[in-house]
C-alpha cells in the first residue's frame, strides 16, 4: 500500500508529503532511498508567506488555543518554531512603525516610519505614513472619504497618492528582488494601504481594501493598470455578499470566556452596529457599509478572498526562485479599538481568523506546498485593556486628554516667561509634542532650553509618566532604561518632534476624533510590545523557545533562510532556533 493511499482522504496534503520524506530519510539511511525517490526537497522554499495580524497582542493565542480548528493557529502552534517572548523594542506601538519593523529588521530610527502620522515642518501640515502626491490610486474616488472613514489616521492624509517612498531603507522583499535579479515575485495584500505598502516594500506590488469604493486597489506607483484578474476580483463586488447580512457568534454564546460580557458600558456604541451581537452591517446603502464590514471578521474575509485570488493568478512558489507574499489581517485591530481585546467581539473574531488562516493555508497547501514555504506570523503591535475591565480588578487605569495641555498653568507661565504670545505647544500627534519653532526663533530663544521647560511641565501632568526632550535624544543624554531606549530607537531627526510623550501604564487617548474607543496602542509598555512569533513550514522545527527576541529579528531571519543579505537599516539577529536544520 502506498503513502498516498494510507492518507487519502484523511490529512492536508503537507502531512502526505511529510510522511513520504520520513520514509524517504528512512530509506537513504539504509544506503538505497536515492534509487527510489530521487533527489532530495530543494533547500530554498519557493515561498515566503508572512502574515501580519493588526493588534494581535502576544498572549492572546494561548487564551483561546483551546477552540481552535486544526489547520490555522493550531498548524502553527503544534508544528512552528514558537518564540514565547517576543517584542517590539520602539516606543510608538502603531501599525505602520510595526509592520515597517517587521519587513526590515530596523528600528523606526532608521525605517524612518515613526507614527502613523507626523508633522511636516516644511508644508505645515500632518503627513499621513504613505501618502505621496506623485502616484495616484487607479480607481477614481477610492481616496479615503472622511465621512466614512472611523480610523483618524487615514483622514489625517492630505493627498490622495501612496506609495513606500517614504520607508528610508529595505525590506526583505527588497533584497529577494534584487537578489534574483527582479525574478522573484513580491505581493503585499491587506485591509489598510500602510498594512500592505510595507511589506510589498520598493520592489513588490500592494493592494488594499478601499472603503470609498469597496473594491481591492493599487496606486500608479505599482501599475499602470489593473491586471485582468484584480478587474475580474472587484468586478463580483467583493462586498455585495455582506448587504443584508450580519456578524454572528461563530458558536454557542456558552462556550466563549467572555459569553457573560456582551453588554458592558466601555464598548463603543457605534450608530447601527450597537455593542451586542448580532452586529448589522445593513442593507449595503449606508456610507457606513463598508466601515463596519472592517469592524468584524467579514474585513479579512475579504483579504482572504483577495490573496486566494492572487495566488492563483500570479505564478508564485512556481519555481526555485523564492518569492514572498506578505498578508496583513486588520480585523483584529479595528474589533480590538471599538470592544478591547477582553471582549466575546474580540475572541469571536480571532475564531474566525483561525478559519480564515486555515483556509489560506489550504490553497498555498494546494498551490506550492507547505513544505517549500516559509511561514513567519507576527503582529504590528498589541493592545491594552479598556479601563473599565481592569477597574474590576482594581487595576489602576485611565484615559488621557492632551487638548487641554494648553491651559495647564504651568505651561502658561511658560509662555509668559519667554515672552511667547502664542500657545507653546503647535501640534501633538501622538506620541510627539510639537512645539513652534517659528515663535521661539523670533523671541531669540534657545529651542533646547524651552524643550526642556515645556518637558517638565508635561511630565507633571495627571497621566503623564515621562516627558522626554528630543534634544537629549539627539544628543544620548537619557537615562539607560528600556523605556528611554525604545525611545530613542524611534527617533528620527526630521520627523520625531520635540518631546516624546510616555502615559502611565494603562492609560491612554480614547477620542478618535469625536469617536469614543474602548481601547488604542501606542506606548511601550508591555501590553502594546507583547507579540506573537511563530515560524513554520519548510523544515522549519517544531518547538518551544522562551528566550527574550525582538521583532528586528525577523527580516534578517528571513533573509538567512533564504541566503540574502539582510536589508540595508536592519539591526536585528538570524533566530538561530529556524535555521537549525538549514
Amino acid at each position: 500500500m502506498s503513502i498516498d493511499s494510507m492518507y487519502r482522504g484523511t490529512v492536508p496534503a503537507h502531512r502526505k508529503r511529510r510522511a513520504m520524506r520520513s520514509l524517504t530519510l528512512a530509506l537513504i539511511l539504509l544506503g538505497f532511498g536515492s534509487q527510489v525517490f530521487g533527489e532530495d526537497q530543494p533547500a530554498r522554499p519557493r515561498l515566503v508567506l508572512q502574515i501580519t495580524v493588526d493588534q494581535l497582542r502576544g498572549d492572546l493565542l494561548a487564551r483561546y488555543a483551546e477552540h481552535f480548528g486544526s489547520g490555522g493557529f493550531r498548524y502553527l502552534l503544534d508544528e512552528g518554531s514558537v518564540y514565547e517572548d517576543a517584542h517590539h523594542t520602539h516606543a510608538n506601538t502603531e501599525t505602520i512603525v510595526g509592520h515597517t519593523t517587521l519587513a526590515t529588521g530596523a528600528h523606526p530610527s532608521a525605517h524612518g516610519m515613526v507614527g502613523n502620522v507626523w508633522f511636516d515642518r516644511e508644508t505645515g501640515h500632518k503627513t499621513y505614513n504613505i501618502e505621496d502626491p506623485d502616484y495616484n490610486l487607479l480607481t477614481a474616488g477610492a481616496d479615503v472619504d472622511d465621512a466614512t472613514e472611523i480610523d483618524p489616521t487615514q483622514r489625517a492624509a492630505t493627498v490622495a497618492g501612496r506609495s513606500p517612498r517614504s520607508i528610508l531603507v529595505s525590506t526583505f522583499s527588497d533584497e529577494l528582488v534584487a537578489n534574483s535579479a527582479g525574478r522573484a515575485l513580491a505581493f503585499g495584500v491587506s485591509v489598510k494601504d500602510r498594512g500592505a505598502v510595507s511589506m510589498a516594500g520598493h520592489a513588490g506590488k500592494a493592494f488594499w481594501f478601499s472603503k470609498a469604493s469597496g473594491e481591492f486597489v493599487t496606486s500608479s506607483y505599482y501599475y499602470d493598470r489593473y491586471p485582468a484578474w484584480v478587474e475580474a476580483h472587484n468586478a463580483k463586488r467583493p462586498t455585495a455578499r455582506y448587504a443584508g447580512k450580519a456578524w454572528e457568534l461563530l458558536h454557542d454564546l456558552s462556550t466563549y470566556l467572555f459569553g457573560a460580557a456582551d453588554d458592558v458600558p466601555w464598548e463603543t456604541d457605534f450608530p447601527g452596529y450597537g455593542r451586542t451581537f448580532p452586529h448589522a452591517f445593513g442593507d449595503g446603502t449606508s456610507k457606513y457599509f463598508t466601515t463596519l464590514l472592517t469592524v468584524s471578521p467579514a474585513g479579512d474575509e475579504m483579504t482572504l478572498a483577495f490573496a486566494k485570488d492572487l495566488i492563483e493568478n500570479e505564478p508564485l512558489g512556481r519555481d526555485a526562485v523564492p518569492d514572498f507574499l506578505g498578508v496583513s489581517f486588520s480585523s483584529t485591530d479595528y474589533v480590538g479599538h471599538l470592544f478591547s481585546p477582553s471582549s466575546l467581539e474580540s475572541e469571536d473574531n480571532l475564531l474566525h481568523l483561525d478559519r480564515t488562516l486555515a483556509e489560506l493555508f489550504r490553497t498555498v497547501d494546494e498551490k506550492v506546498g507547505l513544505e517549500h514555504t516559509l511561514i513567519v506570523l507576527s503582529a504590528d503591535h498589541g493592545a491594552p485593556e479598556a479601563p473599565g475591565y481592569l477597574e474590576q480588578f482594581g487595576i489602576k487605569a485611565g484615559y488621557v486628554d492632551p487638548s487641554a495641555w494648553n491651559q495647564q498653568p504651568g505651561l502658561a507661565a511658560l509662555r509668559e516667561k519667554f515672552g511667547l504670545a502664542e500657545e507653546l505647544i503647535l501640534s501633538f500627534i501622538h506620541p510627539y509634542v510639537y512645539l513652534d519653532q517659528a515663535a521661539i526663533r523670533a523671541q531669540g530663544l534657545d529651542p533646547d532650553v524651552v524643550e526642556h521647560a515645556v518637558a517638565e511641565e508635561l511630565a507633571k501632568l495627571p497621566g503623564v509618566a515621562a516627558a522626554v526632550a528630543s534634544s537629549d535624544v539627539r544628543t544620548g543624554r537619557v537615562p539607560d532604561t528600556r523605556i528611554h531606549r525604545s525611545i530613542l530607537h524611534n527617533f528620527n531627526p526630521s520627523r520625531s518632534g520635540d518631546v516624546f510623550i510616555v502615559f502611565e501604564p494603562q492609560h491612554f487617548i480614547n477620542d478618535f476624533d469625536g469617536l469614543t474607543v474602548a481601547s488604542t496602542h501606542g506606548s511601550p509598555w508591555t501590553y502594546d510590545t507583547f507579540v506573537p512569533l511563530i515560524f513554520a513550514g519548510a523544515g522549519v522545527p517544531a518547538q518551544r523557545i522562551h528566550r527574550r527576541v525582538h521583532t528586528v529579528d525577523v527580516a534578517p531571519t528571513l533573509a538567512a533562510f533564504v541566503d540574502v543579505k539582510s536589508p540595508s537599516g536592519a539591526i536585528g539577529r538570524p533566530l538561530v532556533e529556524v535555521l537549525r536544520n538549514r
